[in-house]
């Protein structure tokens, strides 16, 4: 009765599986066509901090001023990420700082435009001079503590070894800057804490910290009245604001470069302020903000309404269920067989639950970014959606592969027995016995697996790939709790809804006798 029951209703999982497969495969093919017949269009890069989100704004507008097809892919990371994708083609153009191409990229000195280009020449790499603004990195605190502690300068914080430091993850790392800086200055402070770079600031007013890493072009440091401390050994560089151009990109647009070159020295360091200023102060838009700079440097008039809270939560909400759709979808056609194959092969199946749980406790932002270099080294973009999906469906097998396995264990032995005895073939055991036997422990599984894959999504926006993530990112950066719950809620929705589709699925799909005894 139950196998009968349970057979009959596997035809059905066996039907949404294939319809799931076929969505999978019609979504890549829909995409790949839509790529082809809307040509390639220049890509702009922006980093995860206000300043680089606004320039690259002004540089996407200008661009399609000129009637360039352009694209705008914002908030993609730190600098390692932006030119790994520049070289490697995924992204076009983006704007990088001198101090930070010789120190850290490059790691070698230049005097010039031309020496730089001469050294990006081999990279494939163009740089235009600067856009008229230094933003050099400095260290700075609020001036009641800088009082409080007789801090002047940089050199005077040897006296201060218990101060509380507080510096964004990548000035932690980089050579020009918590390492260099400590070792320049033989600082004896040992312990810092890593913060995202606007919410340091935010710490230095709660006291939890007392010192972070500061841009001198930061509308942060007036609005919460800061102290740049001196740096009286001149250990930062110079910080100038370079466009950086793929020489492939100017081959394939012969414009480009022509299209830039007018912001070349049109944006002093006040004015680079203010603009940072409307954007994280005054909760302006950065393309309205890079919007009114273009019209009033050069006469642009460019008027492009901001879209509603629903139409972005209804933008995001499709670029996330493509997400865990996708990813979904591959990792049920894959973590479902590869649990098969763990219970039928007891020794290999050890090995085969020990890399997908592995997988597991890889940290997802250090996955995305590990997954760029290879998938640039065979010809697939680093950024968007394919690290996002290629993460999503790894972290989505180890629930479904276990809950295979598990469920296949859990079958008595006397079932197994009169199966063999009754004749069965081992595919007909598998597919009449084992799988419906096994279908709760798998639904679990991928119920799992699918709320999972809801919250892990919204990491995509990292990578460029959207997603509720978008909105979280933006709202951290701007402190605005309006964007962060913009993100979070709908994603919170959509799990709850997940979980009810899946509840559903299950009382549909599962034997009442076999729900009883689960």
């Amino acid at each position: 009765m139950i196998f009968s029951r349970c057979s009959t209703r596997l035809s059905t999982f066996t039907l949404v599986a294939t319809l799931l497969a076929f969505a999978f495969v019609a979504s890549t093919l829909l995409l790949s066509t839509r790529a082809a017949a809307t040509g390639k269009p220049v890509v702009i890069g922006s980093k995860k901090f206000t300043e680089s989100i606004t320039l690259g704004e002004i540089l996407k507008l200008k661009l399609q001023n000129d009637r360039i097809d352009t694209v705008h892919k914002a908030e993609l990371g730190g600098t390692r990420i932006l030119w790994n994708a520049l070289v490697a083609g995924n992204i076009d153009v983006y704007v990088e700082y001198s101090g930070t191409l010789s120190e850290e990229i490059l790691r070698a000195k230049f005097s010039s435009i031309e020496d730089l280009n001469s050294l990006l020449k081999p990279q494939g790499v163009t740089a235009l001079p600067s856009l008229g603004f230094n933003n050099t990195y400095a260290v700075g605190l609020l001036k009641s503590r800088a009082r409080e502690l007789s801090l002047e300068s940089i050199s005077d914080l040897k006296t201060h070894p218990d101060v509380k430091l507080g510096f964004a993850n990548e000035f932690r790392q980089r050579q020009d800057g918590w390492p260099g800086l400590k070792k320049a200055y033989g600082l004896p402070q040992k312990d810092t804490r890593g913060l995202d770079h606007d919410i340091a600031y935010r710490a230095l007013q709660t006291g939890d910290v007392d010192l972070t890493d500061l841009y001198t072009t930061d509308a942060e440091i007036a609005y919460y009245d800061l102290k740049i401390l001196k740096d009286d050994r001149h250990y930062f560089p110079t910080y100038d604001a370079l466009i950086l151009v793929r020489s492939a990109a100017v081959a394939e647009h012969p414009d480009l470069l022509n299209s830039l070159q007018p912001l070349v020295g049109s944006i002093s360091s006040d004015e680079m302020i203010a603009m940072n200023r409307d954007v994280k102060i005054d909760k302006q838009t950065s393309l309205a903000v890079a919007s009114r700079f273009l019209k009033e440097k050069f006469n642009f008039d460019h008027e492009e309404a901001a879209p509603s809270s629903f139409d972005r939560i209804l933008d995001r909400t499709q670029e996330h269920l493509f997400l865990v759709l996708i990813s979904l979808t591959a990792a049920i056609l894959i973590g479902i067989p590869l649990g098969v194959t763990a219970a039928k092969y007891r020794g290999f199946g050890k090995v085969i639950l020990g890399v997908v749980g592995l997988i597991q406790t890889v940290p997802a932002l250090a996955l995305l970014v590990i997954l760029i270099r290879p998938l640039n080294s065979i010809g697939l973009s680093g950024i968007g959606d394919t690290p996002a999906l290629i993460a999503l469906f790894l972290y989505s097998l180890l629930p479904i592969v276990r809950g295979t396995h598990t469920g296949l264990e859990q079958i008595p032995l006397h079932l197994r027995e009169t199966a063999a005895v009754l004749g069965l073939s081992r595919s007909m055991q598998l597919f009449r016995i084992g799988i419906p036997l096994a279908l709760p422990s798998i639904l679990s599984g991928i119920k799992t697996s699918a709320v999972l894959n809801v919250g892990f999504a919204t990491l995509g926006a990292l990578v460029g790939a959207g997603g509720y993530g978008q909105p979280i990112l933006a709202g951290i950066r701007l402190d605005d709790y309006g964007l962060i719950l913009e993100g979070a809620v709908p994603a919170a929705l959509l799990a709850i809804c997940v979980q009810i589709f899946f509840e559903v699925f299950d009382d549909y799909l599962v034997s009442p006798g076999l729900r009883s005894k689960a």
